[in-house]
């Protein structure tokens, strides 16, 4: 699982990287440590007993990975609100006063806290399945054999092997290298990798771009370099999301409208009004608490859970939560053809020599060249499948040179058969040839067929790494690779295209190529290609040429680490994909980051989402998931606030004009849940396609403030009414009962214009709130126990006559806001 670094607050500290930027300063210094002297190579690795001696002595990488936090954590994070506590005293103080039905909001508020556990708990589980399913294990030799184990039980002194692709798990010295090429950036800020020989240092949290080798665990658990930052693990967090920031920027005003409202309520109806007094405090309980969104929060955590599992059971591993949120605001995507396009896997199609070589001698070049390479990439393998090597090699490898995305080729030395040596070099043959060479018109023809060309070319002389190797090489074959497509990746473009999200496919591949497979998947502007050597090293005109163009051919890493900064200087909030080392720089600065679950432990590193099933197609299910999370928490979050707003303004109300309060506990509890409460459970969870916006508060409040203005008038006018029309005994109980309906009125609109656009189910549900008020209203022992009769008929329809000019009005500033502002 991905380290995370966290601040002392227990919040992740803001940055370009996901893993931790480590300041390499006096206490953590990878790169002038004092270090003892290298261990002991030993080829073998640890023995078995040695392992357990080790084990014994509690000397294994225990340092634990949290994907979530605790059982214990999600309870106090639940119970243990600042809200809870408020409703908590108001509901101790309301079960000593008032009869039972005047304190059913501390009730609701026990279940909804209980919900929310479990809604939690059901996600950490799902969040640690998958988080063992997409572990990286990394592979260790012991007694000669090397396996791979958990990172967990790795010991002191085991001999770790390394790949391209593979992260270094814990502290060490490397005891094997061949051509090993070590990233650190992800430490120490600098992306050119650092070529790494015996005895050299290597830290966790580095990963190979290159080559292969070996390490021997010098440190290991706690006090490995990256472990050290590492107690606060990954964790289930919704911390740095626009929406849960914006809820906190909410939740803060309110508390500073509701502190000193409430105060002004209980001076008026305790001191000011000589009423009796149980039915001062509850009438002051029932101002204060449904100013409070108490459910606003709740219904985010569930919604984000439930999105959580939901994408578990599609095998997506959502690493750090907001993930889901900034998918669903993302307008570009950057893809990677290798991997997410095209499945990993190539096939050799045919094998050109070129300037009368022979075919037979070239095919035992490819042969030969298969073996030189331990760890061999895609191109590679799949040579290695066409041309295998045969039980007894007839040639050599003296030397071999790993392929590298920065220089696009790689390398071998041999002795043939007969003795001769001779040095050759595999790769892009627009790269290994002069840019007026004959040979590249065929080869644009394969191009733009999407096939995948390779150039073999003779070195003159063995020395690989010479910086005029390529330049001199001597073209000998063209070897074409097709490959193997996503079948679902055509569907899968379509869906961005749908949702007016640009898709910038960029590879190391040749750009004609990959705009040819891009093509073939229907991806729009595929035409539209561009060879990032010609690309612009001005971030403003690079930013111009990404939006202008679909497809980018022969990009660097430190390229697509570049091009990904010009699209976000745009204002672009920008995804890429990856399954490669190539890719952990672009991953790494992206606003999401997506890795193949089959890609480099690297990139799984970085990424903020790893699609275990190695499926692009899932990404759309994430897209929808976090359009669903976003805008129906906008839509609940109107409901909840216009409540706030009103609660407010009717305390203010009744402060300024010295009457009592109108309603009871019992009143508001019912209105909350039948316009609230139960509608905004189904809202929170319904589809929504809709793309993310910004600025979630402002456009809440927008719609909020002027809803909730509407109700508090149109209700506190018939309360002001009805206390004219009202005399006598009961007036004060016929007075509550004609504003309860013009609030339930003018609340149900509220509800009925968030819920559109309407289907059968929203239709239904509206109705059915409507219903379940109507049903208090006829029901006799319902009526005694909610504390509402309508009494006469003048009242109840003057009251019907408000609420239908408020719902005009609503009606009227929704649809000004609408254009004025947009939805």
């Amino acid at each position: 699982m991905t380290q995370r670094a966290l601040d002392s607050s227990g919040e992740q500290t803001p940055g370009p990287s996901r893993p931790a930027m480590i300041d390499a300063g006096a206490e953590l210094d990878p790169v002038h440590p004092m270090e003892p002297p290298p261990p002991p190579h030993r080829p073998d690795g640890l023995s078995t007993a040695e392992v357990a001696e080790r084990v014994a002595r509690g000397e294994v990488n225990d340092v634990p990975v949290r994907s979530s936090r605790s059982i214990t954590e999600i309870v106090r994070a639940n119970v243990l609100t600042r809200f809870n506590l408020i409703i908590g005293v108001l509901w101790v103080i309301m079960l000593f006063v008032a009869p039972i039905q005047d304190s059913l909001f501390g009730f609701v508020i026990v279940a909804n806290t209980g919900i929310g556990i479990i809604q939690e708990w059901r996600a950490k589980r799902t969040l640690d399945s998958l988080a063992v399913i997409g572990e990286a294990k990394p592979t260790v030799r012991r007694d000669g054999v090397a396996a791979e184990i958990s990172t967990s039980e790795i010991v002191l002194g085991d001999l770790v092997e390394l790949g391209p692709g593979d992260k270094v798990v814990v502290d060490g010295t490397v005891a094997e290298a061949d051509s090993l090429e070590i990233d650190e950036s992800l430490l120490t800020g600098e992306a050119d990798p650092v070529l790494k020989r015996a005895g050299d240092p290597v830290m966790s949290g580095s990963f190979v771009v290159a080559g292969g080798g070996a390490f021997t665990a010098t440190k290991v658990g706690r006090e490995a370099y990256a472990a050290q930052l590492a107690e606060e693990a990954s964790r289930f967090t919704l911390v740095h999301s626009e929406l849960r920031s914006g809820i906190s920027t909410i939740l803060k005003y309110v508390t500073w409208m509701m502190v000193p409202t409430a105060i002004g309520l209980i001076i008026s109806q305790l001191v000011v009004k000589d009423n009796n007094f149980k039915d001062s405090v509850a009438r002051t309980v029932g101002g204060i608490v449904p100013m409070i969104p108490e459910g606003l929060v709740l219904l985010t955590s569930v919604a984000f859970a439930i999105g959580v599992v939901r994408l578990g059971r599609k095998q997506c591993l959502v690493q750090e939560l907001p993930a889901i949120e900034g998918l669903a605001r993302v307008d570009v995507v950057c893809l990677d053809k290798t991997g997410t396009l095209t499945e990993g896997g190539m096939d050799v199609t045919e094998v050109r020599p070129l300037n009368g070589s022979d075919e037979a001698y070239v095919k035992e070049v490819l042969r030969t060249f298969g073996a030189s390479d331990p760890r061999p990439n895609a191109s590679l393998q799949a040579i290695i499948d066409a041309y295998p090597a045969g039980e007894e090699a007839a040639w050599t490898v003296t030397d071999a040179m790993p392929f590298s995305s920065a220089r696009k080729y790689s390398g071998a030395a041999f002795t043939e058969s007969d003795g001769t040596a001779s040095a050759w070099l595999l790769g892009a043959p627009d790269v290994l040839l002069s840019e007026g060479d004959a040979t590249l018109a065929e080869i644009e023809q394969l191009n733009e067929q999407g096939l995948r060309v390779l150039l073999l070319a003779r070195v003159r002389g063995d020395d690989l790494d010479a910086p005029g190797a390529a330049a001199g090489a001597a073209p000998t074959a063209l070897v074409v690779l097709e490959q193997r497509l996503r079948p679902d990746a055509g569907d899968t473009l379509a869906y961005f295209a749908d949702q007016n999200v640009a898709t910038k496919v960029i590879s190391g591949d040749n750009a004609v190529s990959v705009g040819a497979v891009a093509g073939k998947l229907g991806l729009a502007g595929a035409e539209n290609t561009l060879d990032a050597r010609r690309l612009p090293t001005d971030p403003d005109e690079m930013a111009t040429a990404m939006e202008q163009n679909a497809v980018f051919g022969r990009v660097t890493p430190q390229q697509k680490r570049d091009m990904v900064a010009a699209l976000q200087s745009r204002g672009h909030t920008v995804a890429m994909t990856g399954d490669g080392v190539n890719d952990v720089l672009a991953l790494k600065d992206a606003d999401i980051g997506v890795s193949m679950g089959s890609g480099s432990e690297a990139t799984r590193a970085v990424a903020q989402i790893v699609l275990l099933n190695n499926s692009f197609a899932t990404l759309p299910s994430v897209v929808a998931e976090g359009r669903r999370v976003i805008g129906n928490i906008t839509r609940v979050a109107t409901l909840f606030l216009t409540k706030t707003v009103y609660s407010v303004l009717l305390a203010i109300l009744v402060v300024c004009t010295q009457v009592e309060y109108p309603f009871l506990p019992r009143h508001l509890t019912l209105l909350a849940t039948l316009t609230i409460g139960v509608p905004a459970f189904f809202l929170a969870l319904a589809p929504n396609k809709e793309r993310a916006q910004p600025h979630f508060v402002r456009r809440v409040m927008r719609y909020a403030i002027p809803s909730g203005v509407i109700a508090a008038a149109a209700t506190f006018t018939t309360y002001l009414v009805a206390r004219h029309h009202y005399t006598g005994e009961g007036a004060l109980d016929a007075e509550t009962s004609a504003a309860t309906l013009t609030l339930f009125l003018v609340a149900m609109w509220v509800l009925a214009i968030i819920a559109r656009p309407y289907t059968w189910w929203r239709i239904g549900l509206v109705a059915a709130m409507g219903l379940g008020f109507l049903i208090v209203l006829v029901v006799p022992w319902l009526q005694d126990f909610f504390a509402l009769k309508l009494v006469g008929t003048t009242m109840p329809w003057t009251a019907v006559g408000i609420a239908v000019a408020a719902a005009a009005l609503l009606e009227f500033v929704w649809r000004w806001v609408g254009r004025r502002f947009g939805m």
